[in-house]
C-alpha cells in the first residue's frame, strides 16, 4: 500500500481512467505469466524508441515507460503469445543471452531512474544513507544499499562519484519516486545538498559482452584498456562527438559499460555503436535477457529477492556494508544486533534440470517435505540450461550453512512437487572475473 509505487504518469487524469477500466474487466480472467496491460501507451518513451521498434522490439511497460523485453527475428510477429510454459519469445531471448555470454549486446536502459545529488556536505550525507562506503575517489562507481532503522533494506543502486561535490545515482524504473522520497527523507537536515531528478533528461545504453571493450575502442577514442578503465570506475568518453559518462559496471555478470548521455545525443550514439558492432557479433537486447543473466549471475533484484522485510545479512550482501569501519550509518545498530543470533532466514538458489518445468516464481519450497519459502524470483539460464529459483529458507531455530546444505528440497510446481538443488554460490562465474576482463 506504499504511495510511492506510484509515478508522475499517475497524475494524468486520462491514463489512470483507461488503465482502471482495463484492469476492472479483467478482475475475474485468467492472469498469464508475463502478461502485459495494453492501456495508455505508449506514455513514456526513450529516444530509441522508433529505432528500436523498427529493429523488431517486443515492448513491455514498467512505471509508464515503453521498454524492449525481446526482439523478434524474421518470420515471427514481435508479440507475445500466452503460455504457462515456454512461450513464443524463448528462443529469441536465448539468442540474446548467448550474445551477451560469448560476443556483445546492446540494451536500452534509458528508463532507469537517475538522480544528481551535490553539495559541500553530499559525502557526508551519503555516508549517513548508504550501507557501502561512498567516501571514495571521484570515478568510483559504487553499489550499495540503503537501510531503514531495522537494517531492511529500502533501496538498492549504484551511486557514482564524478566530482568531489557531485554524486550520480542510479536505480530501477519501477522506483523512481520510491527511491527519491527516502533519499529525499533521510537525508541528515541543515547541511548544504540539492537533490534533482533528471531521469527524463539521460538515456542509457548498457553495452555487454565479452567484445564490448573492442566494439567500445572502435568508437570512442579514449584508452578504455583494462589498466586505464578499471571496473566499478566511471569516465567522460566521446562518442560519435558526443559527452558521454561510461560508467564501468553490468548487470549481466560480463564485461560492459552503461553509456550515459543527454537524450539529444541517443540516436548519434546507438548508431555509432550498432555500426561497429554488426561485424562483431553485437545484437540488440531486451529485459527478459537481462532476467536471465541475473539469475545465472546471483544478482539480486529489489521488490522480488531483497525489500524492506530483509536485511543484507539474510540476502548475502553483508559484502555491500561497512561494518568493517567506525562509520555510523542507518541500520548498522540492527545489523549489528542480528550479528549476535542466528538468522531466521537466508536467500538460496535453486536449480531444477527438467526443461519440460518452468520456474515462474512464487512456487513453495519444501525442505525434508516441510514447507520452508518460496520462490522470490526465478526463470531459465541459457548458459547453465537449467531452470534457476532464488528463495529464502526460513527456520525459527536458525539458518546456517550446514542446515542449508543438509536439506532434501523440493519446488511445489503447478501443484506437483519437482526435485531440485540448492546452491550457495552464483551458478556462472562464481568469482566475478569476467565483468573484471
Amino acid at each position: 500500500l506504499d504511495i510511492r509505487r506510484f509515478g508522475p504518469h499517475h497524475r494524468n487524469i486520462e491514463w489512470v481512467r483507461g488503465r482502471s477500466l482495463e484492469l476492472y474487466a479483467k478482475h475475474y480472467t485468467l492472469p498469464w505469466p508475463f502478461e502485459e496491460h495494453e492501456t495508455g501507451r505508449p506514455h513514456f518513451t526513450s529516444p530509441l524508441y522508433e529505432r528500436l521498434k523498427s529493429a523488431r522490439a517486443c515492448f513491455g511497460e514498467k512505471m509508464g515507460w515503453e521498454r524492449a523485453n525481446w526482439f523478434a527475428p524474421e518470420g515471427l510477429e514481435p508479440i507475445d503469445s500466452r503460455s504457462f510454459g515456454r512461450a513464443n519469445w524463448f528462443e529469441s531471448v536465448g539468442t540474446e543471452h548467448r550474445a551477451a555470454r560469448e560476443q556483445a549486446a546492446l540494451f536500452d536502459q534509458s528508463s532507469f531512474s537517475k538522480y544528481e545529488i551535490s553539495g559541500n556536505d553530499v559525502e557526508t550525507a551519503l555516508s549517513w544513507i548508504a550501507a557501502n562506503r561512498v567516501d571514495k575517489p571521484v570515478g568510483s562507481v559504487i553499489y550499495t544499499p540503503l537501510l531503514n532503522a531495522k537494517g531492511g533494506i529500502e533501496c538498492d543502486l549504484t551511486i557514482t562519484r564524478l566530482k568531489d561535490d557531485l554524486y550520480y545515482v542510479v536505480t530501477g524504473t519501477g522506483f523512481r519516486v520510491h527511491d527519491l522520497s527516502w533519499i529525499q527523507e533521510h537525508l541528515p537536515r541543515d547541511l548544504d545538498l540539492q537533490v534533482s531528478d533528471v531521469t527524463e533528461e539521460r538515456f542509457t545504453l548498457s553495452l555487454v559482452g565479452p567484445r564490448a571493450r573492442e566494439i567500445l575502442s572502435s568508437v570512442s577514442a579514449t584508452d578504455i584498456s583494462r589498466e586505464n578503465f578499471p571496473f566499478a570506475t566511471c569516465q567522460t568518453i566521446d562518442i560519435a562527438g558526443c559527452q558521454i559518462r561510461a560508467l564501468r559496471i553490468s548487470y549481466a555478470g560480463e564485461l560492459g559499460w552503461e553509456l550515459h548521455g543527454l537524450n539529444r545525443d541517443a540516436l548519434d550514439v546507438y548508431d555509432a555503436v550498432i555500426r561497429s558492432g554488426r561485424s562483431r557479433g553485437l545484437v540488440n537486447a531486451g529485459y527478459r535477457a537481462i532476467e536471465s543473466l541475473r539469475l545465472e549471475k546471483a544478482y539480486r533484484a529489489w521488490g522480488s529477492d531483497v525489500g524492506p522485510d530483509y536485511t543484507p545479512l539474510e540476502a548475502g550482501l553483508t559484502w555491500a556494508c561497512k561494518l568493517k569501519t567506525d562509520t555510523p550509518f542507518l541500520g548498522r545498530k540492527a545489523l549489528e544486533k542480528k550479528l549476535q543470533k542466528p538468522l531466521d532466514k537466508k536467500l538460496v538458489c535453486f536449480t531444477v534440470g527438467d526443461s519440460d518445468v518452468a520456474l515462474m516464481g512464487r512456487e513453495t519450497i519444501y525442505r525434508n517435505g516441510r514447507p520452508v519459502g518460496w520462490l522470490s524470483s526465478a526463470g531459465w539460464g541459457y548458459t547453465v540450461e537449467c531452470n534457476i529459483g532464488f528463495g529464502y529458507v526460513r527456520s525459527e531455530s536458525g539458518v546456517d550453512k550446514n542446515y542449508l546444505i543438509q536439506g532434501d528440497y523440493e519446488l511445489e510446481v503447478a501443484a506437483v512437487r519437482v526435485p531440485c538443488e540448492i546452491h550457495l554460490e552464483p551458478l556462472y562465474d562464481p568469482t566475478g572475473v569476467r565483468a573484471r576482463m
